[in-house]
């Protein structure tokens, strides 16, 4: 047995620094093996370069002794490292809401994240006030969650997502500085050079010529005949493996509408409108899963390219490409059916979509949801023209929604009480009293939309689960939940019994309803 230290309080002094060690060398490990499991998780600064990477970076290991690790990007930022040029940390999947053990400070960091991408300028007192704190606590909390400032995390976002839109589009760098939220050119330039010490021109000059990731529009899978610069930009959003690709990809072609979506093969394309800045941007999308690359590629029409950062923003969220499957897959191992590492919680480009497509799926198939969508379609959404044949209109809007009469929404085959539900959702979707996207508060967005008449605590759940990707939720009286739970509750289709064997798999229960989905389907 070994002998008792002279000092008693020498080992609980050293435990700290013991376990630092610890966790440095568990983390260089990763970084050896370019575990894609840790991407955006961890990232390590090379003393000897004065660059910060991702662990799965491809260039030669650093030495040991020459690296330093950090949680997150804007940790390493701050510790005086400029992010690599290869690897790109700008394409790192984030966090998801459940990864912090502070979910205010993730809360924060997520709405910090959505204004970057939206080109927005938070004051952080609106920001406390939202979130029912004041910015002093935030301050606090954030730093204690996140290792930097809540204004250095915006200014890292930022700084990413500029640097992300110098490398994969053309836009003009005045564009990129509005599009990120900075109010002039010159402080986007002196905040570029002074952050990664090059102006944004050179990094420009410097970015690799342009892959072979994108769709070209015209008939699917078709090569390009045009010259590279005229091509879509094509950019790159990662995810930590595994990935779900079979059942993601299932998911969504089993609810196309057509005319508005299409799935072929690793593809899916989808118009698509958005509000930016006052005004209407509509055009189209196709996302292509390079599973071998951990990658979504994704490529857009130049109409949509304005909201560039919102459209990033929303294609991580639609996809999940934030989850953490070593969290989630083992709580969810005693859902039967077929294994399905890497399930992900699947939502949509646009709030008011998936929550119209909600209502619409009241008490119906996914079948029949599908066709009653597409006569909606047909009836109200706009057309557009795009490469595609297989794409030609767009999903109607809130306010065209709200302004029809209830008469023509009805002759659709949609009940009266679901037209009424429709249109109250959009009437509130419109006015912007009812903001649906996963920076919108969840309490106040679930009691704001069971006060709506038709919609009742099922479909909150679900617009919770889709819309607001909230990772908790749990639709309790879902048909297909209790059918695939019949065998853990007696043979019966209990609500009650179902709900209480859902609480093993907290907090991620909304994961468990896309799986027992996915074991039916």
């Amino acid at each position: 047995m070994s002998q008792p230290a002279a000092n008693p309080a020498a080992p609980l002094a050293n435990a700290p620094a013991a376990a630092a060690a610890l966790q440095d060398d568990a983390a260089y490990r990763a970084l050896q093996t370019r575990d894609a499991r840790f991407d955006g998780r961890l990232f390590v600064g090379v003393t000897s370069t004065g660059i910060y990477c991702r662990p799965v970076c491809r260039v030669r290991p650093p030495k040991r002794e020459n690296c330093r690790f950090f949680a997150n990007a804007a940790s390493a930022e701050q510790g005086g490292f400029r992010p690599c040029l290869r690897c790109r940390p700008e394409l790192a999947p984030g966090l998801s809401l459940m990864d912090s053990s502070q979910a205010l400070a993730q809360q924060a960091a997520t709405l910090l994240g959505q204004a970057a991408h939206e080109g927005l300028d938070p004051a952080l007192p609106a920001l406390a006030a939202r979130l029912g704190v004041t910015d002093r606590h935030l301050r606090r909390i954030f730093a204690q969650a996140h290792g930097v400032s809540p204004l250095a995390y915006l200014s890292t976002q930022r700084l990413l997502l500029a640097k992300q839109l110098l490398t994969d589009t053309a836009l003009p760098v005045t564009e990129v500085a509005l599009a990120t939220g900075y109010a002039s050119l010159r402080r986007f330039n002196a905040a570029f050079a002074e952050r990664y010490r090059m102006s944004p021109s050179t990094l420009r000059k410097a970015r690799p010529a342009a892959g072979d990731e994108g769709e070209t529009p015209g008939s699917p899978g078709s090569a390009t005949t045009t010259a590279a610069a005229a091509r879509p930009p094509v950019l790159r959003l990662a995810w930590r493996p595994p990935y779900d690709l079979d059942g993601t990809l299932g998911f969504f072609a089993r609810r196309a509408v057509p005319g508005v979506e299409a799935v072929d093969g690793p593809t899916l394309r989808r118009t698509l409108a958005l509000d930016h800045r006052g005004q209407r941007l509509a055009g189209w999308l196709a996302a292509r899963f390079v599973p071998e690359r951990c990658e979504l590629a994704l490529t857009v029409s130049a109409s949509l390219l304005p909201a560039l950062g919102t459209l990033l923003d929303r294609c991580r969220q639609a996809f999940d490409l934030d989850a953490d499957p070593a969290r989630i897959d083992p709580v969810l191992a005693d859902i039967g059916g077929l294994a399905r590492p890497g399930i992900r919680l699947l939502g949509g480009l646009d709030g008011f979509e998936i929550a119209a497509r909600v209502i619409i799926g009241q008490q119906v198939t996914v079948a029949a949801a599908r066709t009653l969508t597409l006569r909606l379609v047909d009836r109200f959404g706009a057309p557009i023209a795009t490469p595609y044949a297989d794409l030609n209109r767009l999903f109607p809007s809130a306010a065209a929604i709200a302004a029809a009469p209830a008469e023509a929404i009805g002759t659709l085959g949609i009940v009266r009480q679901r037209v009424a539900a429709l249109q109250a959702l959009a009437t509130e979707v419109a006015a912007g009293r009812l903001p649906l996207h996963r920076a919108a508060p969840l309490q106040p967005t679930l009691d704001a939309l069971r006060a709506l008449p038709g919609i009742g605590d099922w479909s909150a759940q679900l617009i919770a689960m889709r819309a607001l990707a909230w990772p908790d939720a749990w639709p309790a009286t879902d048909i297909g939940v209790l059918n695939a739970l019949r065998p853990h509750t007696g043979g019966e289709r209990d609500a009650r019994l179902a709900a209480a064997h859902a609480e093993r798999w907290r907090p991620w229960r909304a994961y468990a309803v896309m799986k027992l989905w996915m074991t039916l389907e």
